[in-house]
């Protein structure tokens, strides 16, 4: 029997749960708390298996109940449950120690698959926020890429994307066309570009030009 403990200021989405729980024959709803701070008492005194976690509450919220659930209780899973995929709160609450993310829209069959999935230690997170997710991770790399740059390179990477020419550039940074060009290839291979047209789009997604 899976113990579950729920966390929602919401009374009609506990008892909501709650009802969807009891039908499941491997799950018992141990407990619900109104706010994070009484879900943390109720964590520790229960201590459940698995909680649904909602974010936005009084007294304390998700993420600082996710934490402190977490700093204390190695071995439950929390999985968030709540309406919102903002930056500020995806990230945060993930980085807090949350084991799954879902939607407050998600079908109750997902959810209860997603209470069995945790149990043996298989998270399971929302698409939208999956895509979020893969989205950050692609733009923190394509940071670093370019932090690897030498200063020069990065002023040859911020006049590409001003649209200056090759000779243009060597006339701003008093410098060769020839080591102009030196720089632009070392740019292309640094960042793992094409072609200047890619150079100047990504100095644009980057605000790195005018």
């Amino acid at each position: 029997m899976i113990k579950v403990l729920l966390v929602d200021d919401h009374e009609m989405v506990r008892m909501g749960l709650s009802a969807f729980l009891a039908t499941q024959a491997d799950m018992h709803v141990v407990g619900q708390a109104s706010n994070g701070e009484e879900g943390v008492k109720l964590a520790l005194e229960l201590k459940p298996e698995i909680i649904l976690m909602d974010l936005v509450m009084e007294k304390m919220d998700g993420i600082a109940a996710t934490s402190e659930i977490t700093r204390q209780m190695s071995n439950v899973k929390i999985i968030v449950l709540t309406s919102f995929i903002d930056d500020e709160k995806v990230y945060p609450v993930i980085e807090a120690g949350a084991f799954s993310y879902l939607l407050k829209t998600s079908p109750a069959s997902e959810i209860a698959t997603a209470i069995r999935s945790a149990a043996v230690g298989e998270p399971v997170v929302e698409a939208k926020v999956t895509n979020k997710m893969m989205q950050r991770m692609r733009t923190s790399k394509e940071k670093a890429l370019h932090e690897e740059l030498t200063p020069r390179e990065l002023d040859v990477l911020q006049l590409i994307g001003d649209g200056r020419s090759n000779l243009e550039i060597a006339e701003v940074l008093f410098i060769g066309i020839k080591t102009v060009k030196t720089h632009v290839s070392n740019i292309l291979n640094k960042l793992d570009l094409e072609d200047r047209t890619q150079i100047a789009i990504y100095a644009h997604r980057h605000g790195l030009a005018k």
